[in-house]
Protein backbone atom coordinates (compact mmCIF):
# COMPACT_ATOMS: atom_id res chain seq x y z
CA UNK A 1 0.00 0.00 0.00
CA UNK A 2 1.91 2.99 -1.05
CA UNK A 3 2.43 5.93 1.74
CA UNK A 4 3.99 9.07 2.14
CA UNK A 5 4.68 10.46 5.61
CA UNK A 6 3.70 13.90 5.59
CA UNK A 7 5.81 15.05 9.36
CA UNK A 8 4.56 12.07 10.92
CA UNK A 9 1.56 11.51 9.22
CA UNK A 10 0.58 8.39 6.86
CA UNK A 11 -0.78 9.52 3.69
CA UNK A 12 -2.21 7.11 1.00
CA UNK A 13 -2.02 7.89 -2.04
CA UNK A 14 -2.37 5.80 -5.63
CA UNK A 15 -0.17 6.32 -9.04
CA UNK A 16 -1.92 5.19 -12.14
CA UNK A 17 -0.82 5.29 -16.46
CA UNK A 18 2.08 6.95 -17.15
CA UNK A 19 3.19 10.39 -18.98
CA UNK A 20 2.91 13.95 -17.94
CA UNK A 21 1.58 13.78 -14.22
CA UNK A 22 -1.90 15.19 -13.12
CA UNK A 23 -2.45 15.01 -8.88
CA UNK A 24 -5.88 15.23 -7.70
CA UNK A 25 -7.05 16.59 -4.67
CA UNK A 26 -10.65 15.75 -3.45
CA UNK A 27 -13.16 17.73 -1.55
CA UNK A 28 -14.87 17.78 1.85
CA UNK A 29 -16.83 14.27 0.86
CA UNK A 30 -14.38 12.83 -1.17
CA UNK A 31 -10.99 10.38 -1.22
CA UNK A 32 -8.61 9.01 -4.12
CA UNK A 33 -11.54 6.59 -5.52
CA UNK A 34 -13.95 9.15 -6.08
CA UNK A 35 -11.97 10.06 -9.21
CA UNK A 36 -12.32 6.44 -10.72
CA UNK A 37 -13.95 8.11 -13.74
CA UNK A 38 -10.39 10.20 -14.09
CA UNK A 39 -8.56 7.35 -13.58
CA UNK A 40 -10.00 5.43 -16.28
CA UNK A 41 -10.21 8.02 -18.94
CA UNK A 42 -6.50 9.64 -18.36
CA UNK A 43 -4.04 7.14 -17.46
CA UNK A 44 -3.25 6.25 -20.92
CA UNK A 45 -1.85 9.72 -21.47
CA UNK A 46 -0.96 10.82 -17.85
CA UNK A 47 0.08 9.48 -14.39
CA UNK A 48 -2.73 10.16 -12.63
CA UNK A 49 -1.78 10.30 -8.92
CA UNK A 50 -5.08 10.46 -6.65
CA UNK A 51 -4.67 11.41 -2.77
CA UNK A 52 -6.42 10.91 0.55
CA UNK A 53 -5.69 13.82 2.84
CA UNK A 54 -5.54 13.11 6.17
CA UNK A 55 -8.90 12.35 7.94
CA UNK A 56 -9.88 10.88 4.50
CA UNK A 57 -10.03 7.43 3.14
CA UNK A 58 -7.18 5.04 3.78
CA UNK A 59 -4.84 8.12 5.16
CA UNK A 60 -4.47 8.45 9.09
CA UNK A 61 -7.56 9.22 10.68
CA UNK A 62 -6.65 8.35 14.43
CA UNK A 63 -5.83 11.77 15.52
CA UNK A 64 -8.34 13.87 18.17
CA UNK A 65 -8.65 16.40 15.91
CA UNK A 66 -7.54 18.02 11.75
CA UNK A 67 -6.16 21.64 11.40
CA UNK A 68 -6.94 22.52 7.22
CA UNK A 69 -3.32 24.22 7.21
CA UNK A 70 -2.09 20.36 7.53
CA UNK A 71 -3.22 19.73 4.17
CA UNK A 72 -1.44 21.13 2.16
CA UNK A 73 1.98 19.75 3.18
CA UNK A 74 -0.32 15.84 2.37
CA UNK A 75 0.23 17.06 -1.36
CA UNK A 76 3.43 17.78 -0.71
CA UNK A 77 4.38 14.64 1.15
CA UNK A 78 3.14 12.51 -2.38
CA UNK A 79 4.95 15.04 -4.28
CA UNK A 80 8.37 14.26 -2.72
CA UNK A 81 8.21 10.79 -2.41
CA UNK A 82 6.76 10.52 -5.91
CA UNK A 83 9.85 12.53 -6.91
CA UNK A 84 7.20 14.58 -9.44
CA UNK A 85 8.92 17.48 -10.71
CA UNK A 86 5.91 18.47 -12.83
CA UNK A 87 2.93 18.10 -11.61
CA UNK A 88 -0.30 19.56 -12.58
CA UNK A 89 -2.39 19.68 -9.42
CA UNK A 90 -6.35 19.63 -9.88
CA UNK A 91 -8.21 20.41 -7.35
CA UNK A 92 -12.10 19.94 -6.00
CA UNK A 93 -13.68 22.43 -4.09
CA UNK A 94 -12.13 23.47 -0.68
CA UNK A 95 -9.39 20.81 -2.03
CA UNK A 96 -8.21 23.39 -4.22
CA UNK A 97 -7.10 25.43 -1.45
CA UNK A 98 -4.68 22.84 -0.24
CA UNK A 99 -3.77 22.74 -4.12
CA UNK A 100 -2.66 25.81 -4.24
CA UNK A 101 -1.07 26.08 -1.00
CA UNK A 102 0.94 22.90 -1.75
CA UNK A 103 1.49 24.85 -5.50
CA UNK A 104 3.04 27.46 -3.56
CA UNK A 105 5.16 25.48 -0.89
CA UNK A 106 6.79 23.38 -4.01
CA UNK A 107 6.69 25.63 -7.45
CA UNK A 108 9.88 23.42 -8.21
CA UNK A 109 7.62 20.38 -8.42
CA UNK A 110 4.56 21.71 -9.49
CA UNK A 111 3.84 23.89 -12.73
CA UNK A 112 0.02 24.45 -12.60
CA UNK A 113 -2.80 24.13 -10.44
CA UNK A 114 -6.76 23.48 -12.00
CA UNK A 115 -8.71 25.47 -9.10
CA UNK A 116 -12.13 23.09 -9.79
CA UNK A 117 -15.37 24.78 -8.88
CA UNK A 118 -13.10 26.94 -6.53
CA UNK A 119 -11.09 30.65 -5.65
CA UNK A 120 -8.58 28.23 -4.16
CA UNK A 121 -8.46 30.70 -1.39
CA UNK A 122 -6.89 33.75 -2.80
CA UNK A 123 -6.85 37.04 -0.48
CA UNK A 124 -8.61 39.43 -2.31
CA UNK A 125 -11.30 41.86 -0.75
CA UNK A 126 -13.50 41.89 -3.99
CA UNK A 127 -13.04 38.12 -4.31
CA UNK A 128 -14.27 37.14 -1.30
CA UNK A 129 -17.22 39.60 -1.06
CA UNK A 130 -18.12 37.43 -4.39
CA UNK A 131 -17.93 34.00 -2.53
CA UNK A 132 -19.71 35.07 0.37
CA UNK A 133 -22.80 36.37 -1.30
CA UNK A 134 -22.46 33.04 -3.53
CA UNK A 135 -22.20 31.07 -0.70
CA UNK A 136 -25.24 32.98 1.06
CA UNK A 137 -27.39 31.83 -1.86
CA UNK A 138 -26.07 28.45 -1.77
CA UNK A 139 -26.91 27.55 1.96
CA UNK A 140 -30.44 27.79 1.22
CA UNK A 141 -30.37 24.23 -0.65
CA UNK A 142 -29.81 21.20 0.42
CA UNK A 143 -26.19 19.65 0.33
CA UNK A 144 -26.95 17.66 -1.79
CA UNK A 145 -28.71 20.06 -4.50
CA UNK A 146 -25.56 22.15 -4.28
CA UNK A 147 -23.50 19.49 -5.62
CA UNK A 148 -25.53 17.74 -8.53
CA UNK A 149 -28.37 18.81 -10.68
CA UNK A 150 -32.07 17.47 -9.73
CA UNK A 151 -32.38 16.06 -13.31
CA UNK A 152 -29.33 14.18 -12.57
CA UNK A 153 -30.53 13.11 -8.87
CA UNK A 154 -33.94 11.70 -10.61
CA UNK A 155 -31.88 9.61 -13.65
CA UNK A 156 -28.89 8.39 -11.93
CA UNK A 157 -30.23 7.71 -8.37
CA UNK A 158 -27.67 4.67 -8.51
CA UNK A 159 -24.66 7.20 -8.95
CA UNK A 160 -26.72 9.76 -6.55
CA UNK A 161 -26.54 7.10 -3.66
CA UNK A 162 -22.85 5.86 -4.53
CA UNK A 163 -21.96 9.73 -4.32
CA UNK A 164 -23.63 10.08 -0.80
CA UNK A 165 -22.06 7.17 0.15
CA UNK A 166 -18.28 8.52 -0.35
CA UNK A 167 -18.37 10.55 2.46
CA UNK A 168 -18.94 7.90 4.89
CA UNK A 169 -15.45 6.30 4.53
CA UNK A 170 -14.12 9.51 5.85
CA UNK A 171 -13.33 11.14 9.92
CA UNK A 172 -12.43 14.54 8.46
CA UNK A 173 -15.18 16.65 8.16
CA UNK A 174 -16.27 19.89 6.29
CA UNK A 175 -15.26 21.94 8.98
CA UNK A 176 -11.98 20.55 9.58
CA UNK A 177 -11.20 21.77 6.66
CA UNK A 178 -12.43 25.59 6.06
CA UNK A 179 -9.72 27.23 8.04
CA UNK A 180 -7.21 26.57 4.97
CA UNK A 181 -8.58 29.78 3.62
CA UNK A 182 -7.13 31.47 6.18
CA UNK A 183 -4.13 33.86 5.42
CA UNK A 184 -4.53 32.73 1.80
CA UNK A 185 -1.95 33.66 -0.85
CA UNK A 186 -2.20 37.09 -2.47
CA UNK A 187 -2.14 37.68 -6.62
CA UNK A 188 1.03 38.94 -6.19
CA UNK A 189 2.51 36.06 -4.60
CA UNK A 190 0.43 33.63 -6.92
CA UNK A 191 2.32 35.31 -9.72
CA UNK A 192 6.12 35.50 -8.44
CA UNK A 193 5.96 31.67 -7.99
CA UNK A 194 5.64 31.13 -11.28
CA UNK A 195 2.94 28.60 -11.39
CA UNK A 196 0.39 28.60 -13.47
CA UNK A 197 -3.08 28.96 -12.71
CA UNK A 198 -6.66 27.37 -14.57
CA UNK A 199 -10.16 27.91 -13.35
CA UNK A 200 -12.27 25.32 -14.01
CA UNK A 201 -16.35 26.17 -13.66
CA UNK A 202 -19.27 24.90 -14.25
CA UNK A 203 -22.18 26.57 -15.67
CA UNK A 204 -25.04 25.30 -12.89
CA UNK A 205 -22.23 25.39 -9.84
CA UNK A 206 -25.19 26.23 -7.38
CA UNK A 207 -22.28 26.93 -5.24
CA UNK A 208 -19.79 29.32 -6.75
CA UNK A 209 -21.10 31.45 -9.68
CA UNK A 210 -19.79 31.90 -12.71
CA UNK A 211 -19.32 35.56 -12.62
CA UNK A 212 -17.47 35.26 -9.57
CA UNK A 213 -14.87 32.62 -11.16
CA UNK A 214 -14.83 34.94 -14.19
CA UNK A 215 -13.59 37.79 -11.99
CA UNK A 216 -11.14 35.95 -10.49
CA UNK A 217 -9.53 35.34 -13.86
CA UNK A 218 -9.59 38.92 -15.13
CA UNK A 219 -7.62 39.79 -11.55
CA UNK A 220 -5.24 36.93 -11.93
CA UNK A 221 -3.31 38.11 -15.03
CA UNK A 222 -2.16 35.16 -16.75
CA UNK A 223 -4.75 32.83 -15.27
CA UNK A 224 -6.91 30.66 -17.44
CA UNK A 225 -10.76 29.98 -17.48
CA UNK A 226 -12.47 26.91 -18.25
CA UNK A 227 -16.40 26.93 -18.12
CA UNK A 228 -17.69 23.91 -18.76
CA UNK A 229 -21.55 24.03 -19.52
CA UNK A 230 -24.16 22.05 -17.69
CA UNK A 231 -22.30 21.31 -15.15
CA UNK A 232 -22.99 21.53 -11.55
CA UNK A 233 -20.64 21.84 -8.47
CA UNK A 234 -19.63 18.20 -8.59
CA UNK A 235 -19.19 18.10 -12.29
CA UNK A 236 -16.06 15.63 -11.99
CA UNK A 237 -19.03 12.87 -10.94
CA UNK A 238 -22.31 14.49 -12.93
CA UNK A 239 -20.95 15.30 -16.29
CA UNK A 240 -17.01 13.05 -16.14
CA UNK A 241 -16.60 13.17 -19.74
CA UNK A 242 -16.67 16.95 -20.54
CA UNK A 243 -14.68 17.47 -17.32
CA UNK A 244 -12.21 14.89 -18.40
CA UNK A 245 -11.45 16.16 -21.58
CA UNK A 246 -10.60 19.96 -19.95
CA UNK A 247 -8.66 18.68 -17.39
CA UNK A 248 -6.40 16.70 -20.51
CA UNK A 249 -6.62 19.87 -22.42
CA UNK A 250 -5.27 22.38 -19.33
CA UNK A 251 -2.53 19.22 -19.01
CA UNK A 252 -1.64 19.48 -22.80
CA UNK A 253 -1.22 23.26 -22.67
CA UNK A 254 -0.78 24.75 -19.52
CA UNK A 255 2.47 23.82 -18.91
CA UNK A 256 4.02 23.68 -22.84
CA UNK A 257 6.12 25.81 -22.20
CA UNK A 258 7.82 24.89 -19.31
CA UNK A 259 8.21 21.09 -20.99
CA UNK A 260 9.79 23.03 -23.88
CA UNK A 261 12.34 24.83 -22.44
Amino acid sequence: MPLADSDGTSIYYERHGSGPAILFVHGSGGHHAAWWQQVAALREEFTVVTVDLRGFGKSDSSMAEFDGQDFPGDVVAVLDQEDITDAMLVGQSIGSVAALRAALLRPERVSSVVLGHSLGGISHPELKELAAADRAEAVKLPVIDRLLTKPFQRERADLTFLFQQMGTFNVARMQDLRNLDTDGPTLDEIRASGVRVAFLAGEKDAVLSVKTVTRAHELLAGSHLEIVPDAPHSMYWETPQPYNAAVARLRRTLTAPKEAA
